[in-house]
């Protein structure tokens, strides 16, 4: 990490994809793209230096 904080919005992405287990339904939440709400979580996991969530096909977490 940086020694910041990462921006509101990355987390409150990662917040509605969590919850929701799903890119999709999370960018309707949030009125984006698919493709948004994915950079912005890639975003997030190189902020952290980690991967958040499991990309495996039928896992999420």
């Amino acid at each position: 990490m940086r020694g910041k904080i990462p921006k509101t919005e990355l987390l409150v992405t990662f917040e509605v994809v969590a919850r929701h287990e799903s890119y999709t339904r999370a960018a309707e939440e949030l009125a984006l793209t698919q493709s948004a709400v994915f950079r912005q979580v890639n975003a997030l996991e190189d902020f952290l230096n980690t991967a958040l969530f499991n990309h495996a096909k039928n896992a999420f977490f």
